[in-house]
């Protein structure tokens, strides 16, 4: 093994997996874990649901210990990078030399103006959840205002509802999930959060909160004051690749680390990015992608272990596989809608709201959505790839 040193920046879902891989793929050299989180390395799906709800002890998230794989571990943030040197700097000055460096270092929530102050949570770390927890405790059966109807908000809006929190969601899209689903879609879907007295204002955003040095209440655009004793933002995350800025690596408008289908951010293949940082290009559909997922994390950290260990790098293909648990139920989307797809709507029998969706390009089964029906989500799968997988899988769906 000619490398002799590996660097990774992010000890969550890639970073750990990236470290852990090496071990199994018989790597002996040197690693160093690098993340300012004392907690880290763990899952982060489990802390709007599980852990959230005290389900799950926090230890039940863990991903590992440095230890177990025999890494240095730097609770410590990066703060500068010399490609030329091969260095990375930490904010505590120390710097460490590197064969391979791999940028895992994932991203940070978008913030309201006003933040932060007392009772506004947002959920992106372990400590995140804990006080978000705590608050929930506080309140009781008080009133919850969770702006943003994305997967981390209404993962919190069911969690919060089975604790019987009043909950409130606001989401500036027509419904949510609109952007990725489409309108049609993304209103079927939203009536799960009806069904289990969530309220839900769509169309319209924040203009700002209400109360100092407590919020009390969330104003909106429209003009309507909502009354909260807590509030969590989930609006969207950004990279954290500002400590990358001078450093020659490429990021595109949005702070995304560019690379190729390898996850190699340059041509000999010294760094790598993956994960919520990583841009990379999708062979198939010849564009850079930026997947903010667990699975594509997973994936992309096990062919970095391959770039590194050898003996020929195999590129990552981005599968698109997403799933949220929520109201006691689970939300699978398999593939990415397109908005040029045709959409098909079936719906299942049963007391939970059930139903699948095909996209449908030409043919093909494009994407599917499935909506507490597992057994959808099979015939779904093993029509995705088939020539004539569209018609399949809609006919297996009303056979169910």
């Amino acid at each position: 093994m000619s490398v002799g040193r590996v660097v990774i920046v992010g000890a969550s879902v890639g970073g750990s997996r990236v470290a852990s891989g090496l071990r199994q793929a018989g790597y002996t050299g040197s690693i160093a874990l690098v993340d300012p989180d004392p907690d880290a390395p763990y899952d982060r799906p489990p802390l709007s649901k599980q852990i959230l709800a005290g389900d799950w002890a926090p230890d039940r998230a863990s991903l590992g210990s440095a230890g177990q794989w025999r890494a240095e571990r730097h609770t410590a943030a990066a703060a500068a990078l010399d490609p030329a040197r091969r260095v990375l700097r930490l904010e505590t000055g120390d710097e460490l030399e590197y064969d391979r460096l791999v940028l895992a270092c994932g991203a940070s929530p978008r913030t309201l103006p006003g933040m932060p102050r007392r009772g506004v949570h947002l959920l992106r770390t372990l400590a995140d959840c804990h006080a978000l927890r705590a608050d929930l405790d506080r309140i009781g059966s008080g009133r919850l205002v969770v702006v943003g109807g994305g997967f981390i908000g209404a993962e919190v809006a069911s969690t919060a509802r089975s604790r019987g929190i009043g909950t409130t969601v606001v989401e500036a899209l027509p419904a949510p999930l609109s952007g990725l689903l489409g309108e049609e879609v993304a209103a079927e879907l939203a009536l799960l959060h009806e069904d289990n007295g969530v309220r839900l204002l769509c169309g319209v955003s924040v203009a700002g909160l209400v109360g100092d040095p407590v919020v009390t209440g969330v104003a909106l655009t429209d003009g309507r004051t909502l009354d909260a004793d807590a509030v969590v933002v989930g609006i969207g995350v950004g990279p954290n690749t500002d400590w990358l800025a001078g450093s020659g690596v490429a990021l595109d408008d949005d702070g995304g680390v560019l690379c190729d289908e390898y996850c190699a951010v340059d041509a000999d293949h010294t760094v790598y990015a993956i994960g919520d940082v990583a841009r990379c290009r999708d062979p198939l559909l010849r564009r850079h992608l930026r997947v903010e997922h667990w699975t594509n994390a997973v994936e992309q950290a096990d062919a970095v272990v391959r770039g590194i260990v050898g003996p020929a790098p195999v590129a990552h293909r981005h599968a698109f596989f997403v799933w949220s648990d929520q109201y006691g139920g689970k939300i699978t989307l398999l593939g990415r809608p397109d908005p040029g797809d045709d959409v098909t709507v079936v719906r299942g029998a049963g007391p939970l709201r059930r139903f699948a969706v095909a996209y449908r390009r030409g043919a093909r089964l494009g994407a599917a959505l499935t909506v507490n029906w597992p057994k959808a989500l099979v015939a779904a799968r093993r029509s995705l790839d088939a020539p004539s997988g569209a018609n399949d899988v809609v006919a297996a769906w009303k056979n169910l």
